[in-house]
């Protein structure tokens, strides 16, 4: 039986059509085939690094916004939500946009668009500014993410699955502590780090208007804005499995990106940014590194990994809070972001082959739901129980319970759903 190398069938599988993929697009001149295979994929990887780079950026600075306007908890955690909610509207109504005009236009209107969402967030005075950055930011990553993935899956399906596995870590990781370190060690941090990302930006806009074409275009661009949703048959019973824990793993990600730095400092009385960056950083890495180590094992292991260390990192991270313990919440940290980077792949990966080459599109775009919606409306609550109620290392309590009983919930769903005969590896 072929292996199954991605979450996405595509069409180009077919000889006259891949023909045609290989080919650049009509009416392109010779002159701008320049970049293709792999200095093209790892172009295009580093876009995601960058992009989620840039997502993250900003957690390191919530502290000095905070200080510098004077707002609560719930205002940092309605930052983060309405920039997960905004990736989420951007990819249902842009992410197949790409499929019809090509990856090029998409992908230099969205590193435009990235890039008057920097100068927001230099220029910003307020939580206003602050907001309205983070929307725009959110609707230029969702659209260049799908642009991206396909992208890359155009190029190389074996290495594009991979490098759309690994890269979104790599880029949270390295964003939030490269922030940190610029308010550590550099003057001016909330304009510097910007204006850093922006230069990144343009050079990588360069490349990719340097960058061959890898579809041909189409008709039905303004259908494809249409979000279309698809929960076929073959896939309810996996997505039932599946969902506890991509919400689960999601909401994780949200606190720690919310709240992870005041956590830190409520923890170890330091202010230090450093090491309150150092938490999304931790988690971001382990998570990356667990990609990697699993990548060849078969999607129920993976799965059964993710939620297994997912439980036990939020029940070490608990543990943490109520010893105020700083070396066991990193620890925790550690441990919960293997549960993060596993449980999301496992999550996809147990979902996905099971629905047919027509019907993978939509599927995967309800997964992305699931997953942004467990970004940012727990962390949200989370602010606003910080905020209103048991405070902040309560409300994380009960973050951390609600996310155990939904890792607990998916644990048992898939120790029901029996293994199929035949596993498909995901390579």
């Amino acid at each position: 039986m072929p292996e199954c190398r991605g979450t996405v069938q595509l069409a180009s599988e077919a000889p006259a059509e891949r023909a045609a993929l290989l080919s650049p697009s009509a009416g392109e001149p010779p002159a701008a085939r320049r970049l293709t295979g792999r200095p093209a994929m790892y172009l295009l990887a580093s876009l995601i690094v960058s992009l989620l780079a840039a997502s993250a950026a900003p957690t390191p600075l919530y502290a000095i916004y905070q200080a510098r306007w004077g707002f609560t908890p719930i205002t940092t955690t309605v930052v983060f939500g309405v920039y997960a909610v905004a990736v989420l509207a951007s990819l249902l109504t842009l992410g197949r946009l790409s499929d019809h005009v090509g990856r090029r236009p998409v992908l230099l209107a969205a590193l435009a668009v990235q890039a008057v969402s920097l100068l927001v967030f230099v220029t910003a005075d307020g939580v206003p500014e602050l907001l309205t950055a983070r929307v725009i930011q959110g609707l230029a990553t969702g659209a260049a993410l799908g642009a991206i993935g396909a992208g890359m899956l155009d190029i190389d399906r074996r290495r594009g699955t991979f490098a759309n596995a690994v890269s979104p870590g790599m880029g949270t990781g390295v964003g939030s502590l490269l922030s940190a370190l610029a308010v550590r060690y550099l003057p001016a941090p909330t304009h510097l780090i910007y204006i850093a990302l922006l230069v990144v930006f343009a050079l990588q806009a360069v490349g990719v208007a340097l960058m061959r074409e890898t579809v041909t275009r189409s008709p039905g661009a303004l259908a494809a804005l249409v979000p279309d949703i698809e929960l076929p048959r073959s896939v309810r019973t996996r997505m039932l499995t599946a969902t506890p824990v991509l919400f689960a793993v999601w909401a994780l990600a949200g606190l720690y990106g919310a709240l992870g730095p005041a956590l830190v400092r409520a923890l170890t009385g330091s202010a230090s940014e450093v090491l309150g960056g150092l938490s999304l950083s931790v988690l971001a890495a382990t998570a990356v590194v667990s990609i990697i180590v699993l990548r060849y094992a078969a999607a129920r292991t993976v799965m059964l990994t993710g939620i297994g260390a997912l439980i036990a990192g939020v029940a070490i991270t608990l543990l943490a809070l109520t010893l105020k313990s700083p070396a066991l919440f990193f620890a925790g940290t550690a441990v919960a972001g293997v549960g993060f980077g596993s449980g999301f792949q496992g999550g996809i990966r147990i979902v996905v082959p099971n629905a047919a080459p027509h019907e993978r599109a939509g599927v995967v775009s309800a997964l992305f739901v699931v997953s942004y919606l467990g970004l940012g409306i727990p962390a949200v609550a989370a602010g606003f129980a910080a905020t209103h109620g048991v405070g902040l290392l309560g409300a994380a309590r009960y973050y951390g319970v609600a996310v155990i009983a939904a890792a607990a919930l998916a644990l048992i769903g898939i120790l029901r759903d029996r293994p199929a005969k035949k596993v498909i590896a995901w390579r």
